[in-house]
């Protein structure tokens, strides 16, 4: 069993390629999920993202994500700090997973796949990567959201050239049958080396 980092910049198409694993029969988690599920149902990360925001954290017993965003992508103390206290969680999640898969291999999917540490969880890094300009459109379609939001998002993030750099498979998301290639090829590659 061979745990494999995958990770890119927002609007990268992170996302299609982990369905594109799980098709070919790897186990995926999903990072940003289980931490959206932990901070709505883990009592003491709620209780602790109270104290760190307020009571308008929380609305009707659901993480009131917007009123999150809103603060998170504008001041990198609270980011910093949210982050401090949902990733520890999210890694004792994850590793509860592994634990029960019985995959050859697991992909862990993380935007933030660096700056959180998790990838010191995974034995190889794959980093998908995509042209900013479609990234951003993408993004803005998919969210609803104008180019500043996207544009505040993405500076929190670590470059392309970084990931690439420390990934040990970059699979170019350009057109969707060559990502689809890309994936193959690296799938049968970790199944190799599992």
């Amino acid at each position: 069993m061979i745990v494999v980092g995958l990770t890119g910049g927002i609007g990268s198409g992170k996302s299609t390629v982990l369905e594109m694993f799980g098709n070919l029969g790897a186990a995926v988690y999903i990072a940003d999920s289980e931490a959206r599920k932990l901070m709505n149902t883990n009592t003491t990360l709620i209780k602790q993202i109270l104290t760190l925001f307020g009571d308008l954290a929380y609305v009707n017993n659901k993480l009131n994500t917007k009123f999150i965003s809103s603060i998170v992508f504008n001041d990198k103390n609270k980011l910093e700090a949210l982050n401090a206290l949902v990733h520890p969680i999210v890694r004792q999640d994850f590793k509860k997973f592994v634990k029960n898969s019985t995959n050859e291999i697991i992909i862990y999917e993380a935007a933030i796949l660096f700056e959180s540490g998790s990838d010191k969880l995974c034995d190889y890094i794959i980093s998908v990567v995509a042209n900013y300009e479609e990234r951003l459109k993408r993004v803005v379609k998919r969210d609803g959201v104008s180019e500043k939001q996207v544009l505040d998002r993405m500076k929190h993030q670590i470059s392309d050239e970084f990931r690439i750099k420390n990934a040990h498979i970059v699979i170019r998301n350009k057109k969707l049958e060559d990502t689809k290639e890309q994936v193959k090829s690296a799938f049968d590659l970790l199944l190799k080396l599992s």
